[in-house]
């Protein structure tokens, strides 16, 4: 963020500053410049009327900037580019929910088509703030329904949203097109059988990994009884039963159908009715992927592999959240033009996994369990040499599980995957050989998330801290921007990361650190720094109070269980009153000790929120 931090609105990386609202004319050289071209000592200034001629110029040329980090710049230029740029811009981002008053920003971005609107951190999805925090939806919709009537986006993430708040997107604006709703709650069927009977010209309904309240409606059959405009129907995360003869109606009716994720109420056999309907599908989310249980043992099973050959067009592929491993063979047609495949929910083997990926060459996202063992892994490397992201979750999240992948596995994707960019990789010991090997045959890495989930632990091989490998990770790998670090870590790694990570936005810490000193390396060494969560670490107030300097910049701070107090707290409180300091507490804790268990602090243009929970505390 630039040299005025508290006048700035929350937009994730984006560098923007809320204008006054005179726009007088100001001489800066492109407006005190000679029209005429003369020669003499004494500029002249441009009339309004060439001003506004310029003015229209830069909208026609921002309606083509479509980055919003160029966006942003454009705006810092001056007051007039800021006004153009803002009347220009009809996809608006909000990072933090309260960052900003949905007033405010429909005030300044009048001709917004599209919102995207981010609550909760990132924490919450792992039940480390309680529920009802806030993040609520409503005072957003009811600002655009008077601000924005032409809306047709809405983009939410980690919000609570209710019934009332679907059942008002649907109602007030006419041309609403596209819902997309990731980790979000607050709502259940009820709603969405309001939302989906109404929207007549909805393109895309997208819920991933949302709370759906089972309210025993039948949402699916809402739909509008005609040629239906759905390009993309994602409902795998609601876990109550659907009317399959319903949603075989609407997939018949939806020509433009591209995406369909199923949930495991979807049996294969109604998978199969479904794609003998849909064979323009480019994504599929296979639902359970295993047979109902009221089926017959002498009914006979369709042909899974002709309907998924008749899929030419799939590129994506995902679900089986039930898996009957027999079932697979039926994939392979497919496998030579998959793009992308999610293994997330299925409990597979490496021998069962072998047969699918020795046939995924095009392969570029890969998500898996931990069940494939090392060897899976193995496997992989092997084919996939266009794979740039890959993630692998653990079966058993125990810290003292026996992990089946390890540094074999990590060492092996670094040789045979050397386009990777983004890994995620859950495993139970590691060398810093392995994390050093990764570094070097993998230098393109955007996003690096080693999680090794036993506390603390070091080098399984040597018995050193894993410092060198996480310090090889960000002096090799140059375009590095989200880091999480695990295992036995000292204050020499966080040096690295302070000395070298130039680019690191987004940093995960857990149990790691000896003390104050790694934090201070980090907030005095990483410019760009946006996002750090934090828990189960030894860093207190000096070491919050190191980042005074910065804190105006970043989207926000999470520390959980680590050595704080009130007083620290209240401290950076005090210096910086445009930064929220929120102390949360558990929700059945009466009194505040001393010792602050969770601080989350952000930037806001508006001051406390008025929606705070008894259990949390704004300093």
């Amino acid at each position: 963020m630039p040299h005025n931090r508290s006048e700035q609105m929350s937009e994730d990386d984006e560098r923007q500053q809320y204008p006054p609202s005179d726009l007088e004319f100001t001489s800066n050289k492109a407006r005190n410049c000679n029209a005429t071209g003369s020669g003499s000592g004494h500029p002249e200034f441009l009339s309004p009327y060439t001003d506004q001629v310029l003015e229209n110029v830069l909208e026609n040329v921002l309606h083509f900037l479509t980055s919003r980090r160029d966006r942003n710049a454009a705006s810092l230029v001056c007051k007039s580019w800021c006004r153009v740029e803002a009347l220009t811009r009809s996809e608006l981002f909000i990072g933090n929910c309260y960052a900003v008053a949905p007033g405010r920003a429909t005030d300044r971005f009048t001709r917004v088509r599209a919102l995207q609107l981010k609550g909760k951190p990132r924490f919450a999805d792992f039940n480390l703030m309680p529920p009802d925090w806030g993040a609520h939806f409503n005072p957003w919709v009811l600002a655009m329904t008077k601000a924005y009537p032409w809306l047709e986006k809405v983009y939410l993430k980690r919000m609570s949203v209710t019934d009332d708040d679907l059942a008002t997107l649907a109602e007030s604006f006419s041309g609403f097109k596209d819902l997309v709703l990731v980790c979000c709650d607050g709502f259940g069927t009820s709603g969405l059988a309001i939302f989906v009977s109404k929207c007549r010209q909805l393109r895309v309904l997208e819920l991933i990994e949302s709370e759906v309240t089972d309210d025993e409606t039948d949402w699916i059959s809402c739909f509008p009884e005609r040629e239906s405009h759905l390009e993309s129907l994602i409902f795998d995360c609601v876990e109550c039963p659907i009317n399959f003869e319903a949603l075989e109606r609407l997939v018949a009716r939806s020509p433009s159908l591209k995406k369909l994720r199923l949930n495991r109420q979807v049996s294969i056999a109604q998978l199969y009715c479904l794609m003998i309907q849909a064979p323009q599908l480019t994504h599929l989310g296979t639902g359970s992927f295993s047979p109902s249980e009221v089926a017959g043992q002498d009914d006979q099973e369709p042909d899974y592999i002709t309907a998924f050959t008749a899929c030419r067009s799939l590129v994506c592929l995902s679900g089986f959240r039930e898996i009957i491993p027999d079932y697979l063979p039926a994939i392979y047609p497919v496998c030579a033009n998959l793009t992308s495949l999610n293994f997330s929910y299925a409990n597979i083997t490496a021998e069962q996994l072998k047969p699918i990926i020795s046939n995924c060459h095009k392969l570029q996202v890969f998500w898996v369990l931990d069940s494939i063992y090392d060897e899976g892994l193995q496997a992989v490397a092997a084919t996939c040499k266009e794979l740039r992201e890959l993630r692998v979750f653990p079966i058993d999240v125990r810290e003292d599980s026996d992990g089946p992948v390890s540094e074999v596995g990590l060492q092996a994707i670094s040789e045979g995957c050397r386009k990777l960019q983004s890994i995620l990789y859950f495993c139970q010991r590691m060398t810093n050989a392995a994390v050093i090997a990764m570094s070097k045959n993998c230098p393109d890495l955007v996003v690096f998330r080693l999680c090794i989930m036993g506390r603390r632990r070091p080098d399984h091989v040597t018995g050193e801290p894993m410092d060198d490998g996480f310090g090889a990770i960000v002096m090799n790998c140059k375009k590095l921007t989200r880091l999480a670090v695990s295992g036995l870590l000292t204050d020499k790694a966080f040096n690295y990361i302070g000395k070298y990570g130039k680019l690191v936005r987004t940093l995960s810490v857990a149990f790691a650190g000896d003390g104050d000193m790694g934090l201070k390396y980090v907030l005095e060494g990483c410019p760009q720094l946006q996002k750090l969560e934090i828990r189960d670490s030894p860093f207190g107030d000096a070491a919050l109070r190191s980042g005074l300097h910065h804190y105006y910049n970043m989207r926000f701070l999470w520390m959980s269980s680590c050595r704080l107090t009130r007083q620290g707290c209240q401290e950076i409180a005090h210096a910086m009153p445009r930064l929220m300091v929120e102390v949360i507490r558990s929700a059945n804790e009466e009194k505040m000790d001393d010792l602050v268990e969770t601080l989350y602090m952000y930037r806001s243009l508006e001051g406390p929120r008025n929606d705070a929970p008894k259990f949390v505390t704004i300093l």
